[in-house]
């Protein structure tokens, strides 16, 4: 009976929630200007507002005449200001939480989250599950175990603001009606070192009914594989009533068959794009391609084409002015205080009633040392079309400019690690070569004209891509290798692990 009353509070909350959520996509743009206008007005008391003359903001013009695209060091001053237990900085009062990642140029970043922006977190995971609850007309998996494979809950605490990576931070806001559900303990949670986590994880799981499972794709992969080399069996015959995945931070396509395999069985996969500085979008239709931005989430959102970000004078682009199927990088300002922040994320947009994107591609993580700039969604669908033509499974990969090669012209260097590798790897490297040239006319033109020669492929060994994380201190939690650099850095560290 308990059962049968969850599976229906559950249905009828996510009927409710869909009928609410037809309003903020039908008034997106207007709901976006107003939404900006109301966060100048909170502002306009801090330090970051009086210097900005937020007084004097009446419209996204005036906004972005006054305040310039930041990135996190333009933006650090301030938030260590902040860290020194200072109030009204970039936003009312002090940060309820620092979201601590992992930075390059900069150290470790502390992204501020408020007591308005902490709420929002949680809620875009929930909208995820009514829509799904709603589309599909069932909510069984309520009444099974739950697993999210997260960082560690443990914070610290600077000067009381409340600190630690950000899955942590949602760990203390799960409602206390999902929380016995939910998998694994808090004693294992709390476990920093990443494969005896996921090795513990296992152990609390493998006998439970798992009904939804949560994660980033290379650590799901991790995880499922540990269970199968355990036991023999695919997922779903060690889990029969397993009914959603859930995933987030990287694009899912590229892990979709190895997902598959491990799986056994045809299971729902909803696609979510979360980070530190906010709940950006979620795969309302999980029949379709494509991410609903959230619009009405205490996020006001630009964008800035591709080809012009970083260039004096770039365009700032708001909803009611992108284009479909253009690369924006995608630019943020939010009720934490992140004031026009580039968080360095590439989007396309393939709808605009509703506004549903697909993130595409990092700022920073290009290959174009010839002048070709391809971007991750062009290397990663490149790579699925091919692989549609060969028995073959990958792993992972890594694309890298070889601009001083031993011999011969310069070209694209591919480190692709296979589960299941080509019976001819010759014809798999050309066929992946055609497909890139269909993606980017630069690179075909470089080819064509005889500047770059065609893509090589070196193979390293089975875990090279896990040995290489773990070399780094990059194992688990959020952490995820960047697939295009513009440069050798990773390239050169993978070549110690080749065949």
């Amino acid at each position: 009976m308990l059962q049968f009353l969850k599976k229906k509070i559950a249905l009828l909350w996510a009927r409710k929630h869909i009928r609410d959520a037809e309003k903020f996509k039908k008034n997106a743009p207007a709901d976006q200007e107003r939404l900006l206008l109301s966060l100048v007005s909170t502002a306009r008391k801090t330090l970051f507002g009086r210097e900005h003359d937020f007084e004097n903001i009446h419209s996204v013009k005036d906004f972005q005449k006054r305040v310039k695209i930041a990135d996190y060091e333009d933006l650090k001053p301030y938030i260590e200001r902040v860290k020194r237990g200072q109030a009204n900085i970039l936003w009312t009062g002090v940060p309820e939480y620092f979201a601590k990642t992992s930075g390059t140029t900069s150290g470790s970043k502390y992204i501020p989250i408020s007591a308005e922006g902490m709420p929002f977190q949680i809620k875009g995971a929930q909208s995820a599950l009514f829509h799904y609850i709603a589309r599909k007309g069932n909510a069984d998996f309520v009444n099974g175990k739950m697993i999210f494979l997260q960082g560690s809950p443990e914070l610290e605490e600077i000067f009381g603001i409340k600190t630690g990576r950000l899955s942590g931070n949602v760990a203390h806001h799960i409602p206390d009606y999902l929380q016995k559900n939910r998998l694994p303990s808090w004693e294992t949670n709390r476990m920093e070192d990443w494969e005896a986590k996921v090795d513990q994880i296992v152990e609390e799981t493998e006998k439970e009914n798992m009904t939804l499972i949560s994660g980033i794709p290379p650590w799901l992969i991790m995880y499922f594989e540990k269970l199968a080399e355990k036991h023999g069996k695919k997922i779903r015959q060690l889990f029969p009533n397993l009914q959603l995945i859930v995933t987030g931070g990287v694009n899912y396509e590229p892990y979709r068959d190895k997902m598959e395999e491990l799986l056994g069985a045809p299971t729902d996969i909803v696609q979510t794009f979360p980070a530190s500085e906010g709940f950006f979008a979620f795969q309302d239709d999980y029949t379709k391609e494509g991410l609903l931005l959230l619009t009405n989430h205490g996020i006001f959102y630009e964008f800035i084409p591709l080809e012009s970000y970083g260039k004096p004078g770039a365009k700032r682009l708001t909803l009611k002015e992108v284009e479909l199927n253009k690369d924006y990088a995608m630019i943020l300002t939010t009720n934490s205080g992140l004031w026009a922040y580039s968080i360095g994320d590439v989007v396309r947009f393939i709808n605009k009633n509703p506004y549903r994107i697909l993130v595409s591609g990092r700022t920073k993580h290009f290959t174009s040392a010839f002048g070709e700039h391809v971007i991750a969604f062009e290397a990663e669908e490149a790579m699925k079309a091919t692989l549609e033509k060969f028995p073959a499974h990958i792993t992972e990969f890594h694309l890298a400019p070889q601009v001083n090669p031993a011999d011969g012209l310069p070209h694209h260097e591919w480190f692709i690690e296979f589960e299941k590798a080509p019976e001819d790897l010759a014809v798999f490297r050309n066929e992946l070569d055609e497909q890139l040239r269909k993606r980017n006319t630069y690179y075909d033109d470089l080819i064509s004209g005889n500047i770059l020669r065609k893509l090589q492929v070196t193979l390293p060994r089975k875990n090279a891509f896990h040995e290489y994380a773990r070399s780094q201190g990059k194992l688990g939690g959020q952490n995820k290798i960047p697939r295009l650099a513009n440069d050798r850095n990773i390239a050169d560290l993978l070549e110690i692990y080749k065949l």
